[in-house]
């Protein structure tokens, strides 16, 4: 891996020298480090525990960008980019996945971009800025939620083997994805695709997207029970200048291959920040659940967020969380733990820098 890393660095530093003598071409490194430490109640038998927490309000990462500049408007272009774990310094999906987050090429020019690879769906990133917590690990159910008996009902994120198209014309946003299932004698196994449309004008936002991921069906050893996995979103956000106010919609399906019920869910969220001073921002939401049979957890999620910006590039961050369900279901604060009580509060004080 050293040897790898090494090899990643020599053709880094080629590809900037290249840079430097062809003004038309661009290469940045950019990325996120950060951490946290968080104290959560309720983690069973009924005490409470401190933890440290990796990417607490964003996934540490690095990556590459690169565009170069073909003329008569066309560009071709290039990312690749690594989550990795600051607590121990591993990669997000295993030593032998470098960059998992994305590993696109494409083309773009005045009628849009057209990329293919590793990506994050069009539902992610149109999505992204109407969660008023940002997908923060502590606390956001804006990517995924953590519904009672392990269900995460959530966006499809990324894709493999991708390809993606967006544009905007006058204020118009357009994103398509369609992620090959690369299944011998089968187009839809194992597929993924999904459409956003979105509009933004002055302060005023809005957006609407849908997505599906397709079952793998008997692709793979045992055969995958479920048939497939779709979710519809909304989204509205208003800017005042030192506020902004936003709310969001999800209506998530999963169904099986076997006679079992579909699991659904909608799940709804409202917030905004305020900048209170140049360096001080508070940002709050409250996220609802709506579990529709089986559970009637219908829990609820509670995040308040306060930031000061040491630098434009690093800031201090305490976020704290509340979360409760009904009907004395087991919940958890974070979608990535497992539920220990029907309510749990938890602190997060952490630290980022972004580079």
């Amino acid at each position: 891996m050293k040897w790898r890393i090494a090899k990643l660095a020599l053709g880094v530093s080629c590809v900037d020298l290249a840079g430097t003598a062809h003004a038309q071409s661009s290469v940045t490194l950019y990325g996120i480090v950060d951490a946290g430490i968080e104290y959560l109640n309720h983690t069973g038998g009924g005490s409470g525990t401190a933890h440290f927490v990796p990417g607490a309000k964003n996934v540490s990462r690095f990556g590459l960008r690169g565009v170069e500049d073909l003329g008569g408007g066309l560009k071709a272009v290039f990312q690749l980019e690594n989550g990795f774990d600051i607590a121990n310094g591993a990669f997000d999906v295993g030593k032998d996945v470098l960059f998992d987050r994305r590993a696109t090429i494409g083309l773009k020019n005045r009628f849009g971009q057209w990329i293919l690879g590793r990506t994050f769906t069009v539902t992610f990133d149109y999505m992204l800025p109407f969660d008023p917590m940002g997908y923060a690990g502590n606390y956001s159910w804006g990517i995924s939620t953590t519904a009672p008996r392990g269900r995460r009902d959530g966006l499809l994120a990324r894709s493999s083997s991708a390809v993606r198209y967006d544009g905007e014309f006058a204020g118009v946003k357009i994103g398509g994805l369609y992620g090959f299932g690369n299944v011998p004698g089968s187009v839809k196994t194992s597929s993924r695709y999904n459409v956003a449309l979105g509009y933004g004008k002055g302060p005023f936002a809005t957006v609407v997207t849908f997505d599906r991921q397709n079952g793998a069906r008997s692709s793979v050893t045992p055969a995958d029970s479920i048939n497939y996995i779709q979710g519809i979103h909304a989204g509205l956000s208003y800017d005042f200048g030192t506020a902004k106010v936003m709310a969001g919609y999800r209506n998530h399906k999963r169904s099986f291959t076997t006679p079992a019920a579909a699991l659904r869910s909608a799940t709804y969220w409202f917030g905004g920040s305020c900048d209170v001073t140049p360096v001080l921002t508070l940002v709050g939401a409250v996220y609802h659940q709506d579990i529709k049979g089986g559970s009637n957890a219908d829990p609820t999620l509670f995040s308040l967020r306060g930031q000061y910006a040491l630098s434009k590039q690093t800031l201090l961050y305490l976020t704290g969380g509340y979360v409760m369900a009904k009907h004395g279901q087991q919940i958890s604060l974070s979608r990535d733990l497992t539920a220990a009580a029907d309510n749990q509060a938890g602190v997060t004080a952490g630290v980022q820098h972004r580079f």
